[in-house]
């Protein structure tokens, strides 16, 4: 009898620590999925959201395992030696599938609980990210340079993804420590500017940015990010 194929991961799936990843940082996983592919994470959490991922995928493989049991003592096929290898073999696999998630649980939970810890001790009140500001990030995150023309002397700081952010308020998050410029490039050949780890921090901070809906396609400075697709 053919071996039975290994899960292929086809949706997103819920594991036991969702929840907690959510909390500890204000925003749903699919975000949190998002800042990460768009650089807009410091290492910390980068590390996190990796771990989770893996945790998600071999939540899947238990899924899959434990489905194709249901299946096999459904009835659906006859009760003869055959079943009983198949079955044997699933319960193999699928003890396989779940000592691998729990191994990622604790991947997760190492990265995870130090987070938590720090988030959990008393910070200074800081004044809340604007919904203009916090797109700018999201912005910058993905590349950014700030160029000056040499004939205007105009000064502009275009994204990578082409949306144009005000130079004051390009300021305004310098001053405020959130972005910083490589200065080592001259402006008229442009300038790289990067998210420092405090601008990575203040997109997480979930007492800055209480909506929990990820960004997506880019928008222009002053339009918030657009509701993802419902997570299933």
């Amino acid at each position: 009898m053919p071996r039975q194929p290994a899960p292929t991961p086809a949706r997103r799936a819920v594991t036991q620590l969702d929840h907690r990843l959510e909390a500890v940082t204000g925003h749903d996983i699919d975000t949190l999925w998002t800042y990460r592919d768009r650089g807009a994470l410091d290492e910390p959490h980068a590390q996190l959201v990796d771990r989770h991922r893996t945790l998600t995928n071999a939540q899947i493989g238990v899924t899959f395992y434990l489905k194709l049991l249901n299946r096999l003592t459904t009835g659906e096929f006859p009760v003869d030696g055959a079943l009983f290898v198949r079955i044997d073999r699933t319960v193999d696999q699928l003890e396989v599938a779940t000592e691998a998630r729990d191994a990622a649980v604790q991947e997760v939970l190492a990265a995870l609980e130090p987070i938590e810890a720090a988030t959990a001790a008393p910070t200074p009140d800081a004044p809340p990210l604007s919904t203009d500001d916090r797109a700018a990030l999201l912005a910058i995150a993905g590349g950014a340079k700030l160029h000056e023309h040499l004939l205007t002397g105009r000064v502009s700081v275009t994204a990578s993804s082409g949306i144009r952010i005000p130079y004051p308020q390009m300021q305004q998050l310098e001053r405020a420590g959130l972005i910083v410029r490589d200065t080592s490039h001259p402006v008229h050949a442009g300038q790289p500017v990067f998210l420092t780890d405090a601008g990575r921090a203040a997109l997480l901070d979930a007492r800055r940015t209480p909506t929990t809906h990820p960004p997506t396609s880019p928008a222009r400075p002053s339009a918030s990010p657009s509701t993802p697709a419902k997570r299933r």
